[in-house]
Formats: C-alpha cells, sequence, structure tokens
C-alpha cells in the first residue's frame, strides 16, 4: 500500500507544481476563511480518482470534499486526505506545502505519505518504519530511515507553526527548557520530528484530522508520538472536541522517542 500511495502523491505534487508555476494560482476563501487554490481541487481530483481505482472499498475523507459537503459514512478503516495542506505558503510561494495522504485504522494513523513537491521531498510511514526520499523529477527510489529523538540531555529543539504561532503555546513553550525554537508549515512540521530534526512540535490551536494523519503516522513509524493535551496518545476516533465538527482534532503535542511530561521543569 505504502508505495502506491507514494505514488499517488507524486502524481498529485506534479499538478499542484503546474499549477504553482503560474501566474494566478486562483485562490478564493472559503465559507470558513481558510484559502484554496486551483491547485487544491486538482490535486484532491488526482488523489481520489487513484484511491478509488487501487482501494476501492475503503471510504475517503478529504479536505475539498467535505468543504463541499461530500463525507462518507467511515467505519473502522478509512483514508484521510488533505491534498494542498498549507495553502498559505503554497501562495507565499515559500515551498513548505505538501500533499498529505493517511490510513487510519482503528483510530490510529498506520500508513501515511507526506509529499512536499516544491521541495522533492517525500515522507513514509507504515508498521515496517519510517523513511524518507529526495527527488528532482517526481521518482522515488533511494530511501534513508526515519528516527524520531529520544529525550534530549539538554535544551529541545522546538518546530511551531508558521501561520499560528499563539500566546498559548508560548505559555505551554514556558514549562520547557528550549535550546532553539524553528517555524515550519504545514505537516513538515511533524516530519522534522520524524527525522530528528526536532524534539517538539506543540499545537495549542484549530486542526482538521486530515492536517496531521500522515505527518502523524509518519512520526509514529519513526518511533514518535503525538498526545493530546492531557499525555493520552493521540486518536483518530470521530467528534474528538465536542460542539466542533466531527472530524476538527483537540490541541496536541508531537515528539520525539519521549515523553515531554518527563522534561517539563518543576513548578514552584
Amino acid at each position: 500500500m505504502l508505495d502506491r500511495l507514494v505514488a499517488i502523491a507524486s502524481e498529485a505534487g506534479a499538478v499542484i507544481l503546474d499549477i504553482y508555476g503560474r501566474a494566478d494560482v486562483g485562490a478564493t476563501d472559503k465559507g470558513d476563511g481558510s484559502p484554496v487554490t486551483l491547485a487544491d481541487d486538482a490535486a484532491e481530483a488526482v488523489i481520489l480518482a487513484a484511491l478509488a481505482r487501487d482501494f476501492p472499498d475503503v471510504p475517503v475523507v478529504a479536505e475539498e470534499a467535505v468543504a463541499a459537503g461530500q463525507c462518507p459514512d467511515v467505519g473502522h478503516r478509512f483514508f484521510l486526505v488533505d491534498p494542498l495542506d498549507g495553502t498559505k505558503e503554497f501562495i507565499s510561494r515559500n515551498g513548505e506545502f505538501t500533499v498529505n495522504i493517511a490510513l487510519v485504522e482503528d483510530g490510529q494513523p498506520v500508513a501515511g505519505v507526506v509529499y512536499a513537491p516544491a521541495l522533492g521531498l517525500m515522507y513514509a510511514g507504515d508498521r515496517n518504519g519510517a523513511r524518507i526520499s529526495r527527488s528532482d523529477d517526481g521518482v522515488f527510489c533511494d530511501w534513508t530511515p526515519l528516527a524520531a529523538s529520544p529525550a534530549p540531555a539538554a535544551g529541545l529543539k522546538v518546530v511551531a507553526s508558521r501561520s499560528h504561532m499563539g500566546a498559548e503555546t508560548s505559555d505551554y513553550l514556558a514549562g520547557f527548557e528550549v535550546a532553539d525554537l524553528v517555524s515550519a508549515g504545514s505537516s513538515l512540521k511533524l516530519c522534522k520530528v520524524a527525522a530528528g530534526e526536532a524534539d517538539l512540535y506543540p499545537r495549542l490551536g484549530r486542526t482538521m484530522a486530515w492536517d496531521i494523519a500522515a505527518g502523524d503516522a509518519v512520526l509514529r513509524a519513526a518511533g514518535g508520538m503525538v498526545r493530546c493535551m492531557q499525555g493520552r496518545p493521540f486518536s483518530y476516533h470521530l467528534s474528538r472536541v465536542p460542539g466542533d465538527t466531527a472530524f476538527a482534532n483537540p490541541w496536541f503535542v508531537a515528539s520525539g522517542a519521549f515523553d515531554p511530561a518527563d522534561l517539563k521543569k518543576p513548578t514552584a
């Protein structure tokens, strides 16, 4: 399955890059105020057609389809798709946008790919581990294993949202010894933790399941973990946020191969 998801993400990435090179990417705002472009819709069409062909019995929950009121009934096994995560990054042309495809089984992300087409990076993870490949032409052959970092002996390397760094996140990080804080866009933050390039990624703000499931799958395959703020491992069962839509996420913290609670500063 993972090889097929890599190929599907690569195909969607090629469509995205074609539109990325245009002067007008057709950016508009959705009903919730978030941006959408021609690339979001075109990439999602490619992914939905390919998943329907290759995995016809697995329901697919995709961001733009849900925004249009099209959401299938899901059971214990379904795909989560964000065809263009980091649309703001796409519009600003900084390259930090991704294609996200994840398979969820019994609430857990068991396989996922995150493709950053402008950077030529493909991250993939399943029960056999996590890996990364770099390509300039959409072909991915040479893979390198990924391993999340163990608890650091000194301060934490933290990655945070480029577009959504708020006071709540700053307050949370005040409870840790932070050696370095960098920003990044899209689900690349989760992949940086999976690669051991960062130790911690807190997200104290609203996200949706399709935003993070693929990166979560890669991170877990690399030995890391995403936890809710109460310390429990993250799940993708429906309606986890009271009063919000079925696929809204609670706040979470992604970390390497350690529990962030063990590194918190002692309180006075």
